[in-house]
């Protein structure tokens, strides 16, 4: 029986047991076996004998509240984020109104949505919500003063410990606090709090810790709730932080995500105004510059410029400012390529602190230097108190301190603080608790900042820090790669169209004075899909409600988009009724595609197919040569002229395999290293391999397994002409539960890395388990391709949807379909399609073309109707197939001039020549000047651009962005 050998993590294996037994958790499958608010009216009548009084509404309910006077909201409730009174008057006096009529809208959620048991659990459209207290009352604020007195004074004593001589002074401190405090007569209280104000008092030395605080609200766009329930949260947050900027004039306040002020824009327009004034104020501080915290690993690299070219230009119209910092405290990982997409969109410093979650290895630093793929650099900082939402504890203070892995190097440290993720944000009592400890010796000075103050901060005192080098990955949440299979198709998709729409749009801007090219529509298509790329939506870790509205989202895309092309090609054909080919790649492609009559199909075939005594099937193309075995796995493919043959001995390629994938808590997203010891072949053959077409330009065959009595796979394996690949059009009903379906190749290569595919270049793996940070590897994500090769072989596989990778010594394996049961109860389950492609090749994988390979496959020709007399043309070349021309779209500023985006894929220094061959098409317009611009459009006068009368002279680094602005 196969067995993966036991690895290295006590701590998995020893809750995966617990896990197996337990009552609470996964009981699918271990030995134990929708949204709207409600409105209430609120009539008070306040008595004349409270005059002078503090005066609240106080409110307790399950659900998240709003209160509204005067049509305006004016405060957020929320029993969770210990937010339950509402001020009516801090002094009540005779000339203040008495009788107030207030409406509260409750939300059938609470701050972590509507799940029963466990917090990540599906909705239950069966709980109910209730109002617990609606209460006019009088508050004691002395009391309040006095108890926040005690409670620091208290932590202070736990926290500091036995070894501290500041912690006794704290304790023998509060006990004559109590001395002294008699809770029956309030004159007592002055005195109690005389001395804890001396103690407080008693100040830091020069070289004490400085906290920088900072109010903060993460809101996920969507997670245990969906969209529009994020923008109440919205609305009910900021609005409370606004009522404590009126109270507290040092409070400042850090908010995320162009779209969600967008949201509240549109919703709360008076809201919105007050946040502008501080804005102005400085105090109100948006922060990361993109349009929401997308996930750090999926979206495509011009996704991510997107995300912040979105993003920075909706905070500098609507607020006058660029971020220069990326904020991304929750997201599961982080791209090699960030830092160069970071200071290309005008941001210097980066902020997370999700790292702190790695399973296995604690990352060695809190601020440090960052260096990306191309040797882009951005000073980086994880909050030591490894959390976004503190709470002004005297704890939260100590562990900022203790935790600062990089003592002697940082002196300086963020401290968020606010109630997270589902929103709620600070309090008046987190604002009390710092306000007292500001220079108190024995904890580090707290400061209100601003994120640039800790940054030029960091900055200033940055000779001894390290740098870090490559990817940020996350040892966790890697099921995330995989999980919601359907929302990955969508946003590869939807990637692919737009950057199609845009290509077509511009070459008809060039050839077609009447052309409009479609800017309002692509922006409003491209919010979708960023919006959709927040890293709980993309990731799949959301609710079943997300996903329907992120399934929804996509098809207004690609149904809105199709017209969109479908215009732009029409101005590109010149119209008619001919066939003709869009191919919207820069290099010159021969494809076999399929055309609607059928007509021009060769009678002898260039291919060849046949049958096997053993009952298996020889397919040849010239270029490779194929045994498909009865079960539809690979005995044998061979590369014709390097005579290699591509599959391990005694193996077979195309390998279907089950695993059970039960993690520890985090279903949707996790899959655990032991997940390994499970795997199981898809073995039953439904119907065995046989022939579809065969001869031709294309043959392929088909074949059916069965995984479960509730799942079934079915395949086509197709070979084309002149195709250096093997396609895989694949076809599963899926109905599983706790399982993880994946596709192996062992191949006939020896190396210690494998290669993936990032955002704008690729990057290196282990393919063994040496070290602890090589093991924690077990499941790492990439994007069109991955590569394993020695010395002049390999073997590449490609496609179209997935973003999960493994490649342990010599087996190549591509993720599939997983089926976690929460958040979303029915995550997955359904049909799917997807195509994968298998590459050997010889030479390099930059020498063999697998990158243009991989676009081919997700970039398809695509068919237009033209003229008859058409004559094809091109209309940009590079000379270099380093480079790759990722975008060309019409410049957001300018509507006769176009961005062109390029970057170096193979890892080279190159100088190449891109050439502007559309000028020799159309009389229109020509190339007036060209100038080199960052990822924002912002024209850099430090490149100047050297130009001939057919195109530009370029020079790259390994892995460089170049973005050109072409004015016609």
């Amino acid at each position: 029986m196969y067995r993966q050998p036991v690895l290295k993590n006590r701590r998995t294996l020893l809750e995966r047991a617990e896990k197996f037994i337990s009552d609470v958790y996964f009981t699918d499958c271990n030995l134990r076996g929708r949204w709207w608010t409600c409105w209430f009216k609120v009539s008070l009548k306040i008595p004349e004998s409270w005059r002078g009084k503090e005066v609240h509404l106080l409110w307790e309910s399950d659900g998240e509240a709003m209160v509204w006077r005067d049509g305006q909201p004016v405060q957020g409730l929320t029993k969770e984020g210990e937010k339950t009174s509402y001020i009516l008057s801090e002094c009540l006096k005779d000339e203040e109104p008495h009788s107030i009529t207030l409406y509260v809208e409750v939300a059938c959620n609470g701050l972590f949505g509507a799940g029963q048991g466990s917090m990540i659990a599906a909705p239950d459209p069966n709980r109910k919500f209730s109002v617990q207290k609606a209460q006019l009352v009088v508050f004691n604020r002395d009391v309040q003063e006095v108890l926040t007195d005690f409670e620091m004074l208290v932590d202070i004593v736990k926290e500091l410990g036995e070894g501290e001589q500041r912690g006794y002074q704290a304790l023998f401190t509060v006990n004559e606090m109590v001395n002294l405090c008699d809770p029956s007569d309030p004159r007592s209280f002055s005195k109690a709090r005389s001395l804890a104000h001396s103690f407080f008092s008693q100040r830091n030395g020069e070289s004490q810790h400085t906290a920088h605080a900072m109010g903060h609200c993460h809101i996920d766009s969507a997670w245990l709730w969906p969209y529009e329930e994020t923008i109440r949260k919205c609305g009910r947050s900021w609005v409370t932080v606004i009522r404590l900027m009126e109270k507290n004039p040092e409070f400042v306040f850090t908010c995320s995500q162009a779209q969600q002020f967008q949201w509240v824009q549109s919703w709360y327009p008076g809201l919105f105004s007050q946040i502008q004034d501080y804005v102005k104020k400085g105090r109100f501080i948006p922060v990361g510059g993109t349009w929401v915290e997308m996930d750090g690993n999926l979206p495509s690299g011009e996704s991510m410029v997107r995300q912040f070219l979105e993003g920075q230009r909706f905070f500098n119209h609507e607020f006058g400012i660029v971020c220069k910092e990326f904020w991304l405290p929750d997201t599961f990982g982080y791209s090699a390529q960030l830092p160069q997409i970071m200071q290309g969109s005008g941001v210097s410093n980066f902020l997370t602190q999700k790292l702190s979650w790695n399973l296995v290895n604690t990352f060695p630093h809190n601020t440090f230097f960052w260096e990306g793929l191309d040797g882009s650099k951005v000073l980086t900082h994880f909050p030591p108190g490894n959390s976004y939402e503190m709470k002004g504890k005297v704890e939260d203070l100590v562990k900022t301190v203790k935790n600062n892995k990089d003592k002697g190097r940082a002196n300086h440290s963020a401290v968020l603080f606010g109630f997270g993720d589902g929103g709620g944000g600070p309090t008046q009592l987190m604002l009390d608790r710092l306000e007292r400890v500001q220079d108190t010796d024995g904890l580090p000075k707290v400061q209100a900042s601003t994120p640039d103050k800790l940054f030029s901060q960091l900055r200033a005192d940055s000779a001894l820090l390290c740098t870090w080098t490559g990817e940020l990955f996350l040892e966790l949440h890697n099921g995330t790669y995989t999980t919601q299979a359907q929302i990955k198709r969508g946003n590869r998709r939807c990637e692919t169209l737009l950057h199609d729409i845009e290509i077509a749009g511009s070459l008809a801007l060039c050839r077609d004075g009447t052309f409009q090219y479609p800017a309002e529509q692509l922006q409003k298509l491209w919010r979708l899909l960023l919006l959709n790329q927040f890293h709980d939506v993309i990731p799949g870790s959301c609710i079943e409600m997300v996903v329907e509205d992120a399934l929804r989202y996509y098809e207004d895309i690609q149904s809105d988009g199709a017209k969109l092309l479908k215009e732009a090609c029409g101005a590109l054909g010149s119209k008619g009724n001919a066939a003709g080919v869009f191919n919207s790649l820069p290099w010159e492609r021969q494809e076999v595609i399929q055309i609607q009559d059928g007509a021009g199909e060769p009678a002898v075939g260039i291919l060849c197919v046949s049958f096997q005594a053993d009952g298996s099937v020889l397919m040849e193309n010239g270029i490779l040569k194929m045994v498909i075995n009865k079960d539809g796995t690979l005995a044998s493919l061979h590369l014709i002229n390097a005579n290699r043959e591509a599959i391990s001995n005694g193996c077979h390629g195309n390998q279907f395999v089950m695993f059970d994938d039960v993690p520890l808590y985090w279903d949707a997203w996790d899959v655990m290293d032991y997940h390994l010891q499970t795997r199981k072949p898809v073995l039953e053959v439904v119907q065995p391999i046989h022939v579809v077409s065969s001869g031709g330009l294309r043959s392929s065959v088909s074949f059916t397994l069965r995984i479960s009595d509730k799942s079934t796979i079915k395949q086509e394996i197709v070979m084309d002409a002149m195709c250096p690949y093997i396609k895989f059009n694949t076809e599963v009903q899926w109905a599983e539960s706790h399982k993880f379906l994946k596709v192996e190749f062992p191949v006939r290569v020896r190396s210690p890395n494998a290669t993936y595919e990032i955002q704008f270049g690729h990057l290196q793996r282990p393919t063994h388990r040496n070290t602890s940070w090589d093991w924690a590897r077990f499941e790492v994500w990439g994007h069109k391709w991955a590569d394993l090769s020695e010395h002049n072989f390999g073997v590449a596989l490609l496609n179209d949807c997935k973003y999960g990778y493994s490649v342990h010594e010599n087996t190549m394996t591509l993720s599939l379909l997983r089926a976690p049961k929460a958040p979303d109860a029915n995550a997955d389950m359904g049909t799917h399609h997807f195509t994968y492609a298998i590459m050997p090749h010889a030479g390099s994988f930059q020498e063999a073309s697998v990158i243009q390979s991989a676009y081919n496959l997700n970039f398809p020709l695509r068919s237009i109707q033209c003229s008859p007399n058409t004559i094809p043309w091109s209309a940009f070349s590079v000379s270099s197939a380093a480079i790759i021309l990722e975008t060309i779209k019409q410049a957001e500023d300018r509507k006769r001039a176009l961005v062109l985006r390029l970057y170096e894929s193979h890892g080279s220094s190159v100088t190449t020549t891109l050439l502007f061959l559309f000028i020799q098409f159309t009389a229109i317009w020509h190339v007036f000047f060209v100038v080199f611009c960052d990822l924002l459009e912002r024209h850099d006068p430090t490149q100047p651009a050297h130009m001939t009368s057919e195109g530009i002279t370029l020079t790259f680094s390994p892995f460089q962005i170049v973005s050109l602005l072409l004015i016609l």
